[in-house]
């Protein structure tokens, strides 16, 4: 596998930070925050987008 489709350390620590903070949200507060995750993940994506399409290589 690509070493870039691989979570650092420190992204691990977070990811299970994360995991133990939603086990504490009910499911309407979950449901919450996925949609909030997935639209700032929707607006990354349009913005390195952006970037690669106006990069001058």
């Amino acid at each position: 596998m690509n070493g870039s489709n691989e979570l650092s350390l420190e992204q691990q620590f977070k990811l299970a930070k994360y995991k133990r903070q939603l086990k504490k949200l009910d499911s309407k507060e979950s449901k919450r925050y996925l949609i909030a995750t997935l639209k700032q993940m929707m607006i990354k994506d349009n913005i390195i987008k952006y970037f690669i399409k106006n990069s001058n290589l």
